[in-house]
C-alpha cells in the first residue's frame, strides 16, 4: 500500500501543483482537504473539522491570503489546524509547511509571526545550510508576513528579507512556495488585479511571468530533490533526549 500525502487547502487558490506531481513521483497517493473554500473567501472565519492526522504519512499545509495571527482565524480554523499539527508532531507524522503553512507551524510549535518590513513578490535566491534538505536558488516568494522560529529549530535557509526555512522535529516550514508553476501563477496574478499586492513593492505582471518562463523548468527538477530530502529527512530516528 502507497503512503499517503494529506494537502491542505487553506485557500482555494492555493492547491499543491508540482508539489502533488513531486510527491506522485516519490511514490505518494495525494489526497487533499479544502479549508476555506470558494464561496467563504469573503468571510473566512468559521469552524472546520479537520480528518485525523495518524491516517496520513504526510501532512502539508499550503498557503493561504490571510495571517496566521488573525484574531478570528485563530479562534476558529487557525485553532483548529494547530491542534492538528500539534497532534501530528505528538504522533510522529511529518509536517512540510508552505508559505502560510510555514507560518503556521512556527506559531503552533512556540514561534511567532508578524508583519514583514521586507515583504518578498516574485524570485529570490535563497541561500541554504543544508542543501540536501533545502536546495538553495532561486525559488518563488509572495509573502507580507514573516516568522520568528519557535526554540530548538534550525533555520537551514534564508534570503536577505527573511527566513526561508527551518526544521523542527519531523516538521519543516517554507516561507517560499516552491509548488508554483505559469499555471499557479496566473491563477495568483487574476486574484492580484483588485489588491495589485505586486505592485505595491514594484513589481508588474509580466515581469513575474518572464521570470517564471524562464526559471520553471530548474526549479520543477529542484523541487523533487527538496521532496527526497524532506522524506529523508523526517525519516530518521528521533535524536535521543540529552
Amino acid at each position: 500500500m502507497a503512503p499517503r500525502v494529506l494537502f491542505l487547502y487553506n485557500d482555494p487558490i492555493a492547491p499543491e501543483a508540482m508539489l502533488g506531481e513531486a510527491f506522485t513521483d516519490a511514490g505518494y497517493d495525494v489526497s487533499t482537504f479544502e479549508v476555506v473554500p470558494a464561496s467563504r473567501v469573503g468571510d473566512p472565519a468559521f469552524d472546520v473539522h479537520f480528518p485525523d492526522p495518524t491516517h496520513y504519512d504526510v501532512i502539508v499545509p499550503l498557503g493561504a491570503r490571510w495571517s496566521v495571527y488573525d484574531d478570528a482565524l485563530r479562534s476558529t480554523w487557525v485553532g483548529a489546524q494547530t491542534r492538528m499539527m500539534l497532534a501530528a508532531a505528538d504522533a510522529g507524522v511529518p509536517t512540510l509547511g508552505v508559505c502560510f503553512g510555514g507560518q503556521l507551524l512556527a506559531q503552533a510549535f512556540g514561534g511567532s509571526v508578524q508583519r514583514s518590513d521586507a515583504p518578498e513578490i516574485g524570485w529570490y535566491e535563497v541561500e541554504s545550510d543544508q542543501p540536501e534538505l533545502i536546495p538553495p536558488g532561486p525559488w518563488f516568494e509572495w509573502h507580507f508576513d514573516r516568522w520568528t522560529a519557535p526554540a530548538g529549530a534550525i533555520e537551514v535557509a534564508r534570503t536577505q528579507g527573511a527566513a526561508q526555512a527551518f526544521a523542527l522535529g519531523r516538521a519543516v516550514a517554507l516561507q517560499f512556495h516552491p509548488e508554483l508553476d505559469p499555471a499557479l501563477l496566473e491563477l495568483w496574478l487574476e486574484d492580484d488585479l483588485e489588491a495589485g499586492e505586486a505592485a505595491m513593492i514594484g513589481r508588474t505582471h509580466d515581469e513575474l511571468r518572464s521570470a517564471t518562463a524562464q526559471l520553471h523548468d530548474d526549479a520543477a527538477r529542484r523541487i523533487r530533490h527538496l521532496v527526497h530530502g524532506f522524506l529523508a529527512y523526517t525519516a530518521r530516528p528521533p535524536c535521543p533526549s540529552s
